[in-house]
């Protein structure tokens, strides 16, 4: 990547550049905007490993000022699809703005529509192409590069700066083709009421202090997680007499996770040590889930604490006392944040602490802010925080059900339906098409026909999807002439290493008769040529005709279609007649058979055969003769 370097494994980069005049001072107020205006959306928001922000970042080399910003978003890929709606939705706001995205895969858009992307398109030469403009995907193309008279013909990217020109003047002419955007787009579809959707809510078995923690800060839930599951034999020997969070006083309590972040915990096979004073009951207990959930995530929470710096806490709370804070918090309240909640209220209370949340994260000026670890967070909440156990078992009494976790399970015929909708994504076929190409073997010979005649390049083979392409043809004498022009005039025809040793052996006093012959044959025309070559091709499947090989092929019957055949086995080892007159070999039946019985050999596993004629649209159906067998042999 060029610029500032490429990111880290599994985060997200994004910039934010000024089309047109920019500044500092624009820079910081649109950030400030964006603040405000994201908080409804971002405050109540659970991200994997870190949150989205944007901080201002000086001109540097050919990359000029801009909003900057880079997220680790760890195994919990959406927050990376999340980032790029919220890109798309500043755009579509602050149309001043244009935004670009990356991770340590590169230009990920292009990935998302690699199937329908240009053909001048390479990883190569799309760096500081793709930007998000007015709330549309845009893509410079490699010719408006190459047009810019400051730009050296051989440089295959553009700078920022030259992109950014061709965006504000001509951004109607730039904007991505439709099947490009319309493959982003589907990615990030279904937000913002996908968030909830990426929600689950268990209820958990756990120590008061946490639970008072959770009140002021549910996305501390996240670190907590990811300390457990990370876990080494160090972190553990802080679980062993649980300083911070003992098992006393416990209540139940209902925690909001990600379905990522519940999918890590609840997978997790994990004993408790004995010191520690967390037990569990019986696996049968109606509320054993319950307890094993409280009892990881007190761990991960344990964790946490036990790598605090022990900060004090007066410069973190100072941070909601300033100017800074007073004109954020007047935002969200002119854009009614609070939903008419009145103040002090336990509603109030709970949307103020994700906004503190929210600010601590996103708006604190980077020169003043110094980086608070979660286990310095946890501590200092609990100095500053009282609770009241109590109300916590009244709570506990009457929590809401919890969400029903069976979207863990995936059928096969769930994954089966996936793999299938995400195969068809660009290449959508009816029903009826579908169903015809399954049974018509006719369209199997054709398709592996259509692309072993495809032009392949040292980047792979392109699959032939459509069904209309013309038919398929072998031209003979178009071969012979270009394995002639890739031979050359002065090679031997049909060279061989068995001809050349029994030449060594046999014939090496009849050199001069050979170079005679040479001689004679680059005197040959090319036509005599082209005969030559045809009778000892001949003269090769009548020598085959009687062996093993030759009996291995199906040929067609005189005078019926191609689609009917029988084998060379029929046929008598010494028949004169068949030697005067070979029979075609049946290739549609041959490629079929061999198609078929390939396929059945995989057993319903994946396999070259159903790989390939997948890639192409082509679904086989299942071995009825095998089914019927398995199933008489069960019964």
């Amino acid at each position: 990547m060029a610029g500032d370097g490429a990111p880290g494994e599994d985060a997200v980069r994004y910039r934010l550049f000024a089309v047109g005049p920019g500044g500092e001072e624009l820079l910081r107020g649109c950030a400030r905007d964006i603040a405000e205006r994201l908080a409804p959306l971002l405050a109540a928001y659970i991200w994997q490993r870190q949150p989205f922000r944007l901080r201002y970042v000086p001109p540097r080399g050919d990359t000029p000022e801009h909003l900057g910003g880079s997220t680790r978003f760890g195994d919990n890929v959406e927050d990376e699809w999340f980032v790029v709606y919220l890109l798309r939705e500043i755009t579509r706001t602050c149309p001043l703005l244009a935004a670009r995205v990356d991770d340590n895969d590169g230009e990920f858009l292009l990935i998302e529509a690699a199937e329908v992307l240009p053909k001048w398109l390479h990883p190569e030469n799309s760096d500081n192409r793709v930007f998000f403009y007015k709330g549309e995907l845009h893509i410079i193309p490699l010719s408006e590069t190459q047009e810019q008279g400051d730009c050296e013909p051989s440089a295959a990217c553009p700078t920022i700066s030259q992109a950014l020109q061709l965006l504000s003047t001509r951004s109607e002419e730039l904007l991505a083709a439709e099947p490009i955007r319309a493959a982003v787009y589907k990615r990030i579809s279904g937000y913002p009421e996908k968030i909830q959707a990426s929600f689950h809510r268990a209820h958990c078995y756990l120590p008061a202090g946490i639970v008072a923690v959770l009140k002021q800060r549910p996305s501390l839930v996240a670190a907590a997680v990811q300390a457990f599951y990370l876990r080494d034999p160090v972190d553990l020997r802080a679980c062993r007499t649980f300083q911070t969070f003992p098992p006393e006083q416990r209540v139940m309590t209902t925690v909001t996770f990600t379905k990522c972040l519940y999918a890590q915990l609840v997978q997790q096979k994990f004993v408790p040590d004995r010191r520690s004073g967390y037990t569990l009951p019986l696996s049968s207990h109606p509320q054993y889930k319950a307890y094993e959930l409280g009892m990881k995530l007190a761990h991960g929470f344990e964790i946490l604490c036990s790598k605090s710096s022990k900060a004090s806490p007066d410069s973190k709370r100072n941070e909601f006392s300033g100017p800074v804070w007073e004109r954020f918090l007047n935002g969200l309240k002119e854009k009614d944040y609070f939903k008419g909640e009145m103040e002090g209220s336990a509603k109030y209370m709970e949307l103020l602490h994700m906004a503190e949340d929210y600010f601590q994260q996103s708006l604190t000026k980077e020169e003043s802010c110094i980086e608070v670890s979660p286990g310095d967070e946890i501590l200092s909440l609990l100095q500053t925080t009282t609770f009241d156990v109590k109300e916590f078992e009244r709570e506990a009494a009457c929590l809401p059900p919890e969400d029903d976790d069976s979207w863990l399970e995936i059928s096969p015929d769930d994954l089966e339906k996936m793999l299938k909708e995400a195969t068809n994504e660009f290449h959508p076929s009816s029903d009826e098409e579908e169903e015809e190409q399954k049974y018509n073997l006719e369209t199997v010979a054709e398709s592996m026909k259509a692309f072993v005649s495809k032009v392949s390049t040292h980047e792979g083979a392109e699959m032939p999807w459509s069904s209309d392409e013309a038919h398929v043809t072998f031209d003979v004498d178009s071969f012979t002439k270009a394995l002639d022009r890739i031979l050359g005039a002065d090679s031997e025809e049909l060279d061989s290493d068995d001809l050349d040793e029994e030449e060594d052996f046999n014939f090496s006093d009849e050199d001069d008769e050979d170079l005679d012959a040479e001689n004679q044959r680059q005197k040959q025309k090319p036509n005599e040529l082209i005969g030559s070559l045809k009778s000892y091709m001949e003269e090769m499947d009548r020598e085959l005709a009687h062996t093993n090989v030759g009996r291995s092929f199906t040929t067609q019957k005189k005078g019926a279609s191609s689609a009917k055949g029988t084998t060379c086995q029929d046929a008598g080892p010494d028949s004169e007649a068949e030697d005067a007159e070979l029979t075609p070999v049946d290739v549609d039946t041959n490629l079929v058979a061999n198609l078929l019985e390939s396929y059945s050999a995989q057993a319903g596993l994946a396999g070259p055969t159903s790989n390939i004629l997948q890639s192409m649209g082509v679904y086989l159906p299942e071995n009825a003769d095998q089914i019927s067998s398995n199933k008489g042999a069960a019964e």
